[in-house]
C-alpha cells in the first residue's frame, strides 16, 4: 500500500504552529511514501517566509512535489510579479512541480496560477502551456497506474466558502481525465472536499485539502492522508481538533 500527504495552504507569515507541529509529528511517526504540497507556501512571499518553508520542506525528510500558490508570487512588487515570480524560490527549485512516480502511481503537476489577469488575481487559471505539460506527462504514466493530479486551485468550485473561478479548469478537467488522470488535488479553499465527477464515459475524483495557517474557515486545521492500494484509493481528512 502507498500512503501519501496531501497538505496544501500553510502560509508561513501566517501559520499555525500548533498545527505545523502536529503535522510534523505525523511525517516523522508515520513516514508517508511521499508529500504533495499543493499550494500557498507562503502569506507574501517574502524571503523569510520562504526561509520558513523551505526549512520546514527539508525537515520532513519524505519526497515532496510542490505547487505554486497565488500568495506565492510577489503581490506589491509589480516588476517581480511579472518577470521574476520565482525568485525567491530557488531553495526549493528541485521540488517545484516535481513529477513522482512510485510504485503504482504517478503525481502530474499542474499550474493554476498567473503572473497577469483582468480581474482578481487569486483566481486560478490554466494556460495552454501548463495544460499541455501536465498531458504530456499524464500519457507517458504506466496506464495500470493511479494517475494523480496535484495543482493549487480547484478545477471547477466544489461549494466551499472560498471559491477558485478557474479559468480554463472545465476544459482541462476533461482533457486530462481523456489522458488518463484518475484524481485532482488541490487546495486554495482552505477546505476539504471529496467528491467524483462524471466527465464523458469517464469519472474524475476531485480532492481539496484544508489548510495549517490561522486562516481556517469552515474547518479546523488538517491535511488528507491518501491510502493507495492497487486501483483503490481511501482519502482520510485529518484534522487538528
Amino acid at each position: 500500500m502507498i500512503r501519501l500527504f496531501h497538505v496544501s495552504d500553510v502560509h508561513f507569515g501566517a501559520e499555525d504552529r500548533e498545527a505545523i507541529a502536529w503535522f510534523d509529528a505525523a511525517v516523522h511517526a508515520e513516514r508517508p511514501d511521499a508529500i504533495i504540497m499543493t499550494g500557498d507556501l507562503t502569506m507574501r512571499a517574502r524571503s523569510e517566509e520562504f526561509a520558513a518553508a523551505s526549512a520546514w520542506l527539508e525537515g520532513l525528510e519524505r519526497p515532496v512535489t510542490v505547487e505554486v500558490g497565488n500568495h506565492d508570487l510577489p503581490l506589491f512588487n509589480l516588476f517581480a510579479r511579472l518577470f521574476r515570480p520565482y525568485r525567491r524560490y530557488l531553495k526549493l527549485e528541485s521540488m517545484i512541480e516535481k513529477p513522482l512516480t512510485l510504485p503504482g502511481v504517478a503525481i502530474v503537476p499542474l499550474k493554476t496560477t498567473t503572473r497577469f489577469q483582468w480581474r482578481n488575481w487569486s483566481k486560478g487559471s490554466v494556460s495552454d502551456g501548463s495544460l499541455g505539460r501536465a498531458l504530456a506527462v499524464a500519457h507517458a504514466a504506466d496506464p495500470h497506474a493511479l494517475t494523480i493530479v496535484a495543482c493549487h486551485h480547484p478545477l471547477i468550485d466544489m461549494g466551499t466558502h472560498a471559491t477558485a473561478r478557474t479559468q480554463g479548469g472545465q476544459g482541462a478537467l476533461a482533457a486530462l481525465a481523456a489522458a488518463g488522470a484518475d484524481v485532482v488535488l488541490s487546495g486554495h479553499v482552505h477546505d476539504p472536499f471529496d467528491e467524483v465527477h462524471h466527465v464523458g464515459d469517464r469519472t474524475i475524483r476531485l480532492v481539496g485539502a484544508g489548510t495549517l495557517s490561522c486562516r481556517t474557515r469552515d474547518t479546523p486545521p488538517g491535511f488528507n492522508e491518501l491510502r493507495i492500494d492497487g486501483p483503490t484509493l481511501k482519502v482520510i481528512h485529518r484534522t487538528m481538533d
